[in-house]
């Protein structure tokens, strides 16, 4: 089986724990999902799907990939034995167990893995901006704590997300996070007309600071302006086509 690419992160590379985040490439699909679709919410063909998800699997020497029905919440799932394809509704995943590779599905939504290796306790969540203002980062690190994880030792990475540069909002949008996070303000700058853009990055990264996260990072790869490399569901949005693909960012405990 060929190995897709991806990148890894010194912050959470151990012996205990296995991680990647992965792009578009060096997968079957085809066409809109070219190549290394990982979304079964994705009208993409099933067979491709799972013969994609299989590459990531493999990648990370995983025994199962297990990804949510992400729906933009703070749902937190800890997760202690695999699931069929019902998957269940969450945005975060938590686990103590070997094996079993978190997989955060995106689009542009900000991935984030998190570890307390010493612990060997791992966490994964897709942090749209919905997701982060209403706290499912924080809901993570909680989940993780009630397992025996210590937030002083929990390292975090922000994976590849849609950038300040290519995130144009409206005053509405401002005003949302605002409304919950008054501190926000330097993460939005001046767009066209009303326009502005947000540093959705930051904000999440932010947040684990202020949850008391002491190591946490920005990947800093635009999911957006970097079209070889990612799916994004803005740019697809801008191109008027009618879906996309998911990448994939992955955790898991080693055996």
């Amino acid at each position: 089986m060929s190995q897709p690419p991806f990148e890894t992160v010194d912050l959470l590379s151990c012996p205990e724990v296995s991680h990647g985040f992965f792009g578009r490439r060096g997968g079957v699909s085809i066409d809109l999902y070219s190549s290394l679709n990982v979304g079964p919410g994705s009208e993409d063909d099933p067979v491709s799907v799972a013969a994609n998800r299989a590459r990531v699997k493999e990648a990370v020497n995983g025994d199962h990939l297990l990804s949510c029905y992400q729906v933009h919440g703070r749902t937190v799932m800890t997760v202690a034995e695999p699931w069929d394809d019902d998957r269940p509704q969450a945005d975060a995943m938590v686990t103590d167990k070997a094996g079993l590779a978190l997989c955060i599905l995106t689009a542009d939504c900000a991935p984030v893995l998190l570890s307390d290796s010493k612990a060997g306790i791992v966490g994964a969540a897709h942090a749209g901006w919905r997701g982060a203002v209403s706290g499912v980062c924080e809901a993570a690190i909680e989940a993780m704590e009630a397992l025996g994880a210590d937030r002083e030792r929990i390292t975090a990475v922000v994976g590849p997300c849609i950038a300040q540069a290519s995130y144009e909002v409206g005053p509405e949008f401002r005003e949302a996070v605002l409304e919950a996070s008054a501190w926000a303000e330097p993460l939005f700058a001046a767009g066209r007309g009303d326009r502005l853009q947000f540093n959705l990055p930051g904000y999440v990264k932010a947040r684990l600071d202020q949850a008391g996260l002491t190591q946490a990072k920005i990947l800093p790869h635009d999911t957006c302006a970097m079209e070889e490399a990612y799916f994004s569901n803005r740019r697809r949005n801008h191109a008027g086509e009618p879906d996309y693909g998911r990448n994939a960012s992955v955790i898991m405990l080693r055996a």
